[in-house]
């Protein structure tokens, strides 16, 4: 007869297992440290390549900082609007001192003219409304400008020469479209309660820059602008068309351009003074198209940041 009351005690003896503990607790750590650092690695990594995109994105207006530290500590209000059909620009501008801003329709200031900002439609190259763009609105904005950065490309933006060719055919076979958009960004600005209405200014790079002549030959009677400046973009020279043009006229090329070549240039600066049109034009030597581009091969830091003082001195003497 077995009696099932009966207990066993079972005695494991651990000291037998110590070393095995040991061995498996040294893997662990081993493996944590390992782990940790490959993430590390790879942090390192990814904040080097994102570095190397803002420094890319950044280095014109980097460089454009240089002489103008008094303007860095300037608080700025930005917001993307939809200001014509589809097309959604960049808004962006100084806040106030008098006024505390908590939206673009509010009213940042009293309605009159010191108290009031300037304003610039600035216009983008073939790439389109990218993110240089919108850094060099930002650095405009904080010389107290409200700047409005159009889109031509109905929210497209190109990384390749090809497709910047295909969006920038497809506004010059439908003109009147760009014109319409630009005309509307005047009427935009012009309708803001910060923006004295009457010191509107349109500003623009390679394609950016034709369109800102366009725009000048083709502004509505109600919404006439203070200034157009033109950074290398095609050019009109005939004298009855540039008749329309009835303020200040600011043009930057480079003597290396053949895109624009200088011939071109002169015949537009001899009608611009024939028609008594107040201009400066500026052709800088031993640089080609496109070089205040940061991304481009052309670029030229030290003509770039020269041409850009002149187009900051040029709009504050006309525009305040």
């Amino acid at each position: 007869m077995h009696d099932s009351s009966i207990k066993y005690n079972i005695v494991i003896d651990t000291s037998l297992y110590k070393p095995y503990i040991t061995i498996v607790f040294v893997l662990f750590i081993i493996l944590t440290s390992s782990l940790t650092s490959l993430n590390n690695i790879v942090s390192w990594a990814e904040g080097q390549q994102q570095q190397s995109v803002n420094n890319g994105n950044t280095k014109n207006v980097t460089e454009l900082s240089k002489s103008n530290s008094k303007n860095s500590s300037i608080m700025l209000e930005n917001k993307t609007v939809n200001y014509f059909e589809n097309a959604n620009g960049y808004l962006v501008y100084p806040i106030s001192t008098t006024t505390t801003l908590p939206s673009v329709e509010s009213n940042i200031s009293t309605n009159n003219n010191n108290d009031t900002f300037p304003a610039v439609v600035m216009i983008h190259e073939w790439w389109g409304l990218n993110k240089n763009i919108k850094n060099m609105a930002e650095s405009l904005a904080k010389e107290g400008y409200v700047v409005l950065a159009v889109d031509l490309y109905n929210g497209q933006v190109a990384n390749t020469t090809e497709s910047a060719q295909n969006l920038v055919s497809k506004v010059r076979e439908n003109p009147s479209e760009s014109i319409n958009n630009l005309q509307h960004a005047v009427r935009y600005l012009a309708s803001l309660e910060n923006v004295n209405s009457s010191k509107i200014a349109s500003l623009g790079w390679c394609f950016g820059g034709g369109q800102s002549l366009q725009l000048a030959l083709n502004t509505e009677p109600g919404y006439p602008l203070a200034a157009t400046i033109i950074y290398y973009g095609n050019l009109v020279s005939d004298q009855e068309s540039l008749s329309k043009i009835k303020w200040p006229v600011l043009g930057i090329f480079g003597d290396q351009d053949k895109s624009i070549p200088v011939d071109s240039v002169k015949k537009f600066e001899d009608a611009l003074n024939t028609n008594g049109i107040t201009n400066e034009i500026y052709i800088y030597k031993g640089v080609g198209h496109a070089f205040a581009n940061p991304s481009g091969d052309n670029y030229a830091p030290q003509e770039t940041q020269d041409a850009w003082q002149k187009t900051v001195s040029f709009l504050e003497k006309y525009l305040k």
